[in-house]
């Protein structure tokens, strides 16, 4: 009698598909890096982009900040941490707007705007920080060119005269 041939389940893997899960975990790795090393130097980035859009008023509210933003969006899309699920066949699963995080922020946001509107301590907190930061702002424009010029110059006697460009050397 001869054997019977093995279940599908009991068939083994073929080769080039262990090697392709070892390139997945290993460029999942590298990703998850890369993805990590982006974040710690966007939040500062993020950060200094707010401020700067606090202390000088810009054509809209918060430009700078939005540009490291789209900076980020575009970035995470580049390195595409989870691209490998794509190539097994696995498509995105439908996500439950109530469970995000944005849902969250959401929901916190509704009951400080209820506070706010009731006229409660969010309201006076609310108007004393826009008062500090439209006084901020005020004044900050020329605050802020003295503050370039003078790192310019500091910059210009420490470096000392750079030399012309190529095409303008003396033969």
């Amino acid at each position: 009698m001869d054997p019977k041939p093995p279940a599908p389940a009991e068939l083994p893997a073929p080769p080039h598909d262990r090697w392709a899960f070892f390139r997945d975990v290993v460029v999942f790795q590298l990703k998850l890096l890369l993805d990590n090393v982006r974040d710690f130097a966007l939040q500062p980035i993020a950060l200094v982009a707010a401020l700067v859009d606090l202390v000088v008023r810009g054509k809209r509210e918060g430009t700078c900040f939005y540009k490291v933003l789209e900076w980020g969006a575009h970035s995470e899309r580049v390195i595409d941490v989870y691209s490998a699920l794509r190539r097994r066949g696995v498509g995105d699963e439908p996500l439950n707007h109530d469970f995000t995080v944005d849902s969250l922020i959401s929901k916190v946001e509704s009951v400080i705007v209820r506070e706010y509107e009731k006229g409660g301590t969010a309201a006076s907190v609310k108007l004393a920080v826009d008062r500090a930061i439209d006084q901020v702002q005020t004044g900050a424009g020329d605050r802020a060119k003295n503050v370039v010029n003078r790192a310019a110059d500091k910059l210009r006697t420490r470096v000392g005269q750079l030399p012309p460009p190529d095409d303008q050397l003396p033969l």
